[in-house]
């Protein structure tokens, strides 16, 4: 499995379908730090993209990154906080 890692000057999101997050059973871990648009999350680098990776290799699955950085602010940022909804 390849993540998609977006990242600018000062910080990083890895790309995440949301009904991965809800397969592996951490949609209520991610904190508000992370980002979502549509069905998608961006995990911020420094503690939900931590949460995620350890669910992966909890569930024995192999992953790489893919990196995709910018210049500027990401346009990651515009998009709405991540919320946990029931």
């Amino acid at each position: 499995m390849k993540i998609n890692i977006f990242s600018d000057s000062s910080h990083g999101w890895a790309e995440v379908k949301l009904s991965e997050l809800e397969r592996l059973g951490i949609a209520q871990k991610i904190s508000r730090y992370s980002y979502v648009k549509g069905e998608t999350a961006f995990l911020e680098e420094d503690c939900d993209l931590a949460v995620y990776l350890d669910a992966l290799r909890s569930a024995g699955e192999v992953f790489e990154f893919q990196e995709h950085h910018t210049h500027g602010d990401s346009f990651i940022r515009g998009y709405n906080a991540y919320r946990v909804t029931a």
